[in-house]
């Protein structure tokens, strides 16, 4: 253990160059030369699909994908044969059928071998020929009752089948071929982050090519929601993280006394990375771009130990599910060396935690991107369209918003250190606002030209600088969902959550929003007029000012009538509102069954984090941190030095009692009192506790304290040694 570690001498400068010196090898040289012969050498996209499929299958896979018409058998064996090959030239030898369960980044894969034995063949198993057929590249069958599913799978009713993405290209990590797939009952039930996702797709093609051929672009016929992913996450060395009980169990520190020297300097944030974890870094890039994944920018972030990476956007499907693979490939290849890569949104506490920004846009089949305001009239009349289709999912959904973010770590973040708050509204910027506000007031639609960079010219004050082309609109890293020159940041999204619930309720409420306005065209009102009647409706969602403001609360809440669904148990309460159902069921995304499922699973889910959290605090304060600080307080018997300690450490003590009994009171009969208990009773114990530890913790002899702490964690592998 890293504690007997210290007591046998052993400094953390000697543990951190031990590991340095064994597991930080140089990668070989690395050229850009050949990043495009390798991108993309383990995924089978169009281009995979093209060298391996003749014309004639080809175009059928195509055609049956954009129908949604199922591909014929001899076409699927025809493919499965041919990915099979493919995989087998990459090392593959067993394929899986990976599913997204509702259960944050943990995806669900088993693996099969690309055998198939025909009963009716007397050769013996060995003989058998590799063999991989349409119907098993397309579908799986497994347990859905041992998955959270909100009570719509049971043990007598238990079957659920995983059906492949056919937008998603499958790909080979190690020995196998991973297939992105959905996962429902064997009622077409959605039990997973998919499903819900690929229907919400659906309703924004269909609603906002509805709404393009209604302004005047009858040639789209097709309209794509894309996104874009910004991963932080803590990297930490997996000697300290194994000797500490809650980042095991919980992926948060329960406890933890700050460490003198924070974030105050900000020497972290895009610092010189160091050279152990620049190794790691350097792998993982190129093992996302073989994977096909875009990975082009990765920086230390704020906090000390954190990083962030980002990728181009893709497909919103396809990012989705590259974020997992992403998640998966840091776990696999920081353990190489010697780190653990942290994933919780607030995994210590006093410093910034983690988010994964979603930078969303929606794109036309002809080549629009349709948040971008464009130069000519029409593509900014368009714009401001698909802006106010964007106010309306916000004012008017804005439960449903919070909830699809809503988890017991995000409740950590929310509302400080660059994290938006509980109240959700959208920024546009000055110059932005300013234009929607005329168009309240019934000005035109067009004349707003702002695009990214260019827009606003700085005099920099030195000649060897020149002018610098800005863009129009400054940033605001305190809104949910600021607009950023050419797409909208949802700020608002875990660092820990599937994107899917997230970039489903967004699909939903925009879908909802342009078909607000198409029905106003539809009826006879100008384009003109359905936008401005739109934007003045939901004009109170817009805010560009600090959302961290207390007067802004106070406003949000009282004078504009912005819901402040405070924490999970909140939000989750009223996901299931008729409003939701209605809109939902309106988009064809989710059915009142599937939406009851997910409060409960989402409620449930709170409550088992807070309960392992409580029971983890417990036991690290019983086991290890009350011995230490009675240790700690013999060594002053006869002394007059102990000061404080008989009374700090008498107060852990009591606190962790009165956590205790409220846990053994904690009620399990209904998920929304269980859920609600959690929140008002176990985490204000649990705070508590971390108050009267983390003062008991600066008084314990270093080498009695049983855990590593913040300092050890945060700091030693992140300086030059």
């Amino acid at each position: 253990m890293f504690s007997r570690a210290l007591a046998r001498g052993r400094s953390l400068t000697g543990l951190y160059q031990d590991a340095s010196a064994s597991l930080a090898r140089p990668l070989a040289a690395r050229q850009m030369s050949s990043f495009e012969e390798k991108f993309g050498a383990l995924r089978y996209d169009d281009a995979a699909m093209r060298a391996t499929l003749d014309d004639a299958t080809y175009q059928a896979v195509n055609a049956a994908v954009a129908s949604g018409e199922a591909v014929p058998a001899d076409v699927a064996d025809k493919m499965a044969n041919a990915i099979r090959a493919w995989a087998e030239e990459r090392g593959a030898v067993n394929y899986t059928h990976i599913f997204y369960p509702l259960r944050a980044m943990k995806s669900g894969q088993k693996k099969d071998a690309f055998i198939n034995l025909d009963f009716g063949d007397s050769k013996p198993l060995k003989d058998v020929v590799s063999d991989f057929s349409g119907s098993q590249l397309f579908m799986s069958e497994t347990d859905g009752s041992s998955f959270p599913n909100g009570g719509l799978r049971v043990t007598h009713t238990a079957a659920a089948y995983m059906c492949a993405d056919r937008t998603s290209p499958p790909y080979v990590m190690g020995d196998t071929l991973y297939i992105p797939s959905a996962f429902m009952t064997w009622n077409g039930h959605a039990i997973d982050h998919k499903t819900g996702l690929l229907r919400s797709q659906e309703a924004i093609t269909k609603e906002a090519t509805r709404l393009l051929n209604n302004i005047g672009f009858d040639d789209v016929k097709e309209v794509y929601a894309n996104v874009g992913c910004e991963q932080e996450f803590f990297v930490i060395p997996r000697e300290l993280v194994v000797d500490r009980p809650d980042l095991m169990n919980t992926g948060r520190t329960v406890l933890g006394a700050a460490p003198p020297r924070g974030q105050q300097l900000s020497d972290h944030y895009f610092g010189k990375i160091h050279p152990r974890v620049k190794v790691f870094f350097e792998e993982l890039q190129q093992a996302m771009w073989d994977s096909g994944i875009s990975m082009v920018v990765y920086h230390n972030e704020v906090a000390p130990g954190q990083h962030e990476l980002s990728p181009i956007f893709a497909l919103t499907n396809v990012a989705a599910d590259q974020n997992i693979l992403t998640t998966e490939l840091m776990q696999d290849i920081s353990l190489k060396h010697g780190f653990v890569a942290l994933n919780h949104e607030k995994p210590f506490a006093g410093i910034n935690g983690s988010g994964k920004h979603c930078n969303w846009g929606l794109n036309s089949d002809t080549g629009m991107n349709l948040y971008t305001p464009g130069k000519t009239k029409e593509t900014q009349s368009s714009f401001a369209a698909f802006t106010a289709a964007l106010m309306h999912g916000f004012a008017n959904f804005p439960e449903a918003l919070r909830a699809s973010v809503a988890t017991s770590g995000n409740d950590h973040r929310l509302g400080a250190d660059e994290a938006p708050p509980a109240i959700f509204s959208i920024y546009l910027g000055e110059k932005l606002g300013a234009h929607f506000d005329a168009i309240a007031e019934g000005g035109q639609l067009h004349g707003y030209t702002g695009g990214r960079y260019g827009d606003k010219i700085i005099d920099t004050g030195a000649r060897s600088l020149g002018p610098l082309g800005g863009a129009l609109e400054d940033r605001n890293r305190t809104a949910p969902i600021p607009f950023c020159g050419n797409r909208f940041e949802f700020r608002a999204v875990g660092s820990n959550q599937n994107i899917s619930l997230p970039m489903t309720v967004l699909n939903a409420a925009v879908a909802d929003g342009c078909a607000v306005i198409s029905d106003l065209i539809e009826g006879g009102a100008s384009v003109e007029a359905a936008v401005q009647q739109v934007v003045k409706e939901n004009a109170k969602v817009v805010f560009n000012g600090n959302g961290y403001g207390s007067e802004w609360h106070h406003e949000a809440e009282f004078e504009r009538g912005l819901p402040n669904l405070k924490d999970t148990p909140e939000a989750w309460g009223v996901w299931n509102s008729d409003k939701n159902k209605e809109l939902f069921a309106k988009h064809k995304i989710f059915s009142g069954e599937e939406v009851d499922a997910l409060k409960s699973v989402n409620l449930q889910r709170y409550s088992d984090d807070l309960e392992i959290e409580a029971d983890t605090m417990i036991n690290m304060v019983n086991q290890g941190v009350l011995p230490a600080a009675a240790a700690d307080l013999k060594a002053y018997d006869g002394t007059p030095l102990a000061g404080e300690r008989s009374a700090v450490y008498g107060a852990l003590a009591e606190a962790n009692s009165k956590l205790t009994a409220a846990r053994e009171a904690w009620p399990t009969d209904d998920e929304a009192a269980a859920a609600k208990y959690a929140s008002a009773t176990i985490k204000p114990a649990m705070d508590a506790v971390r108050a009267a530890h983390d003062k008991a913790e600066n008084l314990i002899d270093r080498n009695l304290y049983p855990y590593p702490t913040y300092y050890d964690m945060l700091f030693p592998h992140q300086e030059e040694q």
